[in-house]
């Protein structure tokens, strides 16, 4: 294939995107920041370029489901990712014409390749368009057939389906293929949420308050992270499910607190916040880079209290001896499958076992994070994502091994009016943010 770039063009810009995630293993999220600085993507045309992108990954094995039929003969890769991109839009775009739609499909065929791509490109997407895509009624297995559906492997729906049933898996996977909200926390040791409010309409973005968090905001009408009220520290990003761990950690001013795995600082900066910027919290992660990111973020919001340091939660014990905090928190590495919505190349990426190394993992640093707490202290652990292996199973084997920890009730916003038994587990159709576990534990006198 020939690397012939069309500078501005939002297509090919999301083919060059798609061709990088499927032929290098590329993070999509990352490269789509990067590609529209080096196409020159104009600010009117970026929303576009990120539906084509993200819907064309989020529906891939649909796709490929509907253009099966239209395929004779081994298709080169690059040309299946120009076709599933362009089959997308004529699927699920209303407002794109479809005949513009292939005008622009062959044209990237005739660029990238040759006149005989071109004319295969053209002649599979007429088809379509003559004979329309086939049902999913033809699959007589439900586990395939919600596979296919909504573009999640096999595994996955069978995996979510004995731990969840069969309705709520394909309610959480159809869930996982909409368009994630905007939502941003207002930094109340600065702003109101009012004030917060008032500033993003002054910039042309409409922002109303969430039904479940009483600092997070719901924004349309622009990017928030690009606003004056965002640079000068008034608001940040942040997902609805990720606020909660901090309301888990029930704190007061003046604690002591660790953060574990704290990049890239959204839960940090939330805990300073609730601190009042009183006390001391310590945000620690493994990674140099990510380190400064909670620094940068730290900063930007005004955040004194917090000390960022490089290191190995499990190594943590070593750095500040036992017994030293009244709070810790455990957002763990995870499998991540509560994110899907904003990552959807993790639904081709992760493996089943998967499961079992990042278990061991968690479990090491709710080792450590157990002695790191003062007794009477609290232990809130984390994860986005969706699974009882590693949410619930991994809680449950912390306590075993930890006869000095209870579980306690997790304290949430009333609003939130998940019931649960000391466990919480929300899914992402739950009020349409990512999915999340949390779980609460506190350190009892020591057993003899």
């Amino acid at each position: 294939m020939k690397n012939k770039k069309l500078h501005g063009n939002v297509r090919d810009a999301a083919f060059s995107i798609l061709w990088a995630v499927q032929n290098k293993q590329a993070y999509s999220n990352l490269l789509l920041h990067q590609t529209i600085e080096s196409y020159g993507i104009s600010a009117k045309n970026r929303g576009l370029l990120t539906e084509i992108t993200y819907g064309t990954l989020q529906h891939q094995m649909t796709l490929d489901y509907y253009l099966e039929p239209y395929l004779k003969g081994k298709v080169e890769p690059w040309v299946k990712t120009l076709l599933r991109m362009s089959l997308y839009q004529i699927v699920y775009l209303d407002r794109i014409p479809s005949h513009a739609v292939v005008h622009e499909a062959v044209e990237i065929a005739k660029r990238r390749g040759h006149g005989g791509v071109a004319s295969l490109v053209n002649g599979v997407l007429r088809s379509v368009q003559r004979s329309g895509v086939r049902s999913f009624n033809a699959i007589a297995d439900p586990i395939e057939k919600i596979s296919i559906e909504t573009s999640h492997p096999a595994w996955m729906i069978k995996r979510w389906s004995e731990q969840f049933g069969l309705e709520k898996t394909r309610e959480m996977a159809l869930e996982n293929n909409k368009i994630p909200s905007q939502t941003v926390r207002v930094n109340t040791v600065r702003a109101t949420v009012d004030e917060a409010i008032e500033m993003l309409e002054s910039e042309g973005l409409e922002a109303v308050p969430s039904k479940i968090i009483p600092e997070c905001l719901v924004v349309t009408g622009g990017q928030p992270a690009r606003t004056a009220t965002f640079e000068k520290g008034f608001i940040t990003i942040q997902d609805e499910s990720s606020m909660l761990p901090s309301y888990a950690l029930q704190l007061e001013p003046g604690m002591k607190v660790l953060d574990m795995c704290a990049a890239p600082g959204g839960k940090s900066t939330h805990i300073a916040e609730k601190l009042n910027n009183k006390g001391s919290l310590y945000s620690m992660d493994l990674h140099p880079h990510k380190v400064k990111l909670i620094k940068e973020s730290a900063e930007r919001l005004g955040h004194t209290v917090i000390e960022t340091e490089v290191g190995d939660g499990k190594k943590s014990v070593e750095r500040f001896g036992t017994e030293q905090f009244d709070r810790v928190l455990v957002d763990a590495p995870c499998s991540g499958l509560g994110v899907i919505k904003r990552k959807p190349d993790i639904k081709y990426t992760k493996k089943e076992e998967d499961f079992s190394r990042l278990q061991e993992i968690q479990i090491e640093l709710l080792d450590q994070a157990a002695q790191l707490l003062k007794p009477d202290g609290i232990l809130v652990y984390s994860t986005c994502t969706v699974d009882n292996m590693e949410n619930r199973g991994t809680a449950e084997r912390f306590l075993k091994g930890h006869p000095d920890m209870e579980k306690i009730q997790v304290s949430l916003p009333e609003a939130l009016g998940i019931k649960h038994s000391g466990f919480v587990q929300v899914f992402p159709q739950d009020f349409g943010s990512d999915g999340f576990f949390i779980a609460a534990f506190r350190k009892t006198a020591a057993v003899e």
